[in-house]
């Protein structure tokens, strides 16, 4: 039987280290990676939780609750962040980032304990596959985060709007992945084809603005 918290305290040890030994801006990207982690972490309690008092199996949770709860409690490091700190805007992409990362890091760590590592292969795509999903979802929101900023009435409808299209994104690749055969690898690829074409599309905003 695999303890999860057990995998977590063995991933968190050095980045606690590395907290202490960095400096303010590596100690601030590190501390949003193991942010994801333990959002991860508490996610997948608050999903079996509710998985357990409304009566459904895990798997059913995974395509209706968990990414809900995963999509709600990935943004939470952020929002504190904001809240508290009231950083620059242009900070917000990364943190964002690197909680996603976290949380898709701790996930994968988590498959590979429970189903063995003996499929190099599919745990490539799949390790892939996560990862671009949430970081897909995240960057989603925060972009929204980032343009709605200077309107309260904006920035609490849009982040709704744009959480429950992650959620909807989220859930549609549960779906896809938890099939057998060329489904499964169909919802693995979506998430990295289409975290490319959010990175093509950046740059080229980016190279619009620099020759405007």
């Amino acid at each position: 039987m695999t303890y999860i918290e057990n995998v977590y305290i063995c991933l968190a040890a050095p980045l606690l280290i590395a907290l202490i030994a960095t400096k303010q801006r590596d100690r601030r990207m590190v501390g949003f990676l193991l942010s994801g982690m333990t959002v991860c972490l508490l996610s997948s309690y608050i999903s079996t939780f509710l998985a357990r008092v409304n009566g459904i199996s895990m798997l059913m949770a995974s395509l209706t609750v968990s990414p809900i709860v995963e999509e709600i409690t990935k943004l939470l490091p952020v929002f504190f962040y904001l809240v508290v700190f009231e950083p620059d805007h242009k900070r917000i992409p990364g943190s964002v980032v690197f909680t996603a990362v976290g949380f898709a890091t701790f996930e994968n760590v988590c498959f590979m304990t429970q189903n063995g590592t003996e499929q190099l292969f599919r745990l490539l795509i799949r390790g892939f596959g996560t990862g671009a999903m949430h970081v897909v979802c995240a960057s989603l929101v925060s972009l929204g985060m980032l343009h709605l900023l200077d309107n309260l009435w904006l920035r609490v409808a849009g982040t709704f709007g744009l959480i429950a299209v992650a959620i909807t994104y989220h859930g549609i690749y549960n779906l896809l992945v938890s099939q057998v055969g060329p489904a499964a690898y169909v919802g693995y690829v979506i998430p990295i084809i289409t975290a490319a074409a959010y990175i093509v599309l950046l740059r080229l905003v980016k190279d619009d603005l620099k020759t405007a």
